[in-house]
């Protein structure tokens, strides 16, 4: 790890923004850090970049800009975001950007109003806009209340890079469970209901880009399935024999949804 240098124009950041990056996407993560980057009018922030030594260019352009940059341990990315949460000093709050999306124009300071609004939250969170490769936008994700009511069961509704986590209630819970793949935030996010409430916000905050050609059906139905191991381990006893008997259903809804995502980002 590197000496630690602040991206903030503030004495005491708030906000830790993790990123991991395998540094494959030069022209997308620049994207990322300028959007990073135009937080910091609102709100001091320390954005933590966890890239293998092999990423050079990567790395070179996240020191450019002042951020801590962590050695990628290669052992999952649930493991990368537990070493950048490991670089927090004084930061209350964690938010989390993969390496080609996109925080909104003074998304997280909305998130920090939000969670800040009512008592006891340990969550918020605000819409996502799902973007194609060139930046436009296919659809908007912001379920707002009816996304707390699908996470223990149905379909996890939560866009990670639009969510802000009050730090001290993430590391009550270990971080992120190293052994998921693609659930971990889900984990998560039902881990922390037993530490408070959760707060949100229609309004985009951030942007997911959503790849087609990538989303194979081996990879839908790999997440599908990991998130419903996650899900059915929060469950009552008594309910997880029988879990399958929606768990199917919502896994067909969520593969007709995407790929009805594909075709819209096609179109365009």
């Amino acid at each position: 790890m590197l000496a630690i240098q602040k991206v903030s124009s503030m004495d005491a950041p708030e906000v830790l923004v993790v990123l991991p990056t395998l540094g494959d996407r030069l022209d997308t993560l620049r994207l990322t850090l300028d959007s990073v980057m135009q937080q910091q009018s609102e709100l001091g922030l320390t954005l933590v970049v966890v890239a293998p030594p092999s990423a050079v260019e990567a790395r070179e352009m996240a020191r450019s800009l002042g951020a801590v940059i962590v050695d990628d341990p290669k052992t999952g990315i649930s493991a990368a975001i537990n070493c950048g949460l490991a670089a927090r000093t004084v930061e209350k709050y964690y938010a989390w950007v993969g390496d080609d999306d996109l925080f909104r124009p003074q998304g997280l300071s909305t998130l920090r109003t939000v969670i800040e609004s009512r008592e006891n939250t340990v969550l918020a969170f605000g819409g996502c806009d799902y973007i194609d490769p060139e930046g436009r936008t296919i659809t908007v994700s912001n379920a707002g209340r009816l996304a707390t009511i699908l996470l223990p069961w149905g379909p996890d509704l939560i866009p990670h890079p639009g969510t802000l986590i009050r730090l001290d209630a993430l590391e009550a819970i270990g971080g992120f469970d190293p052994e998921l793949k693609y659930a971990m935030d889900l984990d998560a996010f039902l881990k922390l209901r037993k530490h408070g409430r959760f707060a949100w916000t229609r309004r985009s905050v951030s942007a997911f880009r959503w790849h087609p050609d990538s989303l194979t059906v081996a990879n839908r139905l790999g997440s599908s399935r990991e998130a419903e191991l996650v899900k059915r381990r929060h469950l009552p006893a008594a309910l997880r024999p029988i879990s399958g008997a929606w768990h199917r259903p919502i896994r067909w809804a969520s593969a007709f949804a995407a790929n009805r995502i594909n075709a819209r980002a096609r179109a365009l």
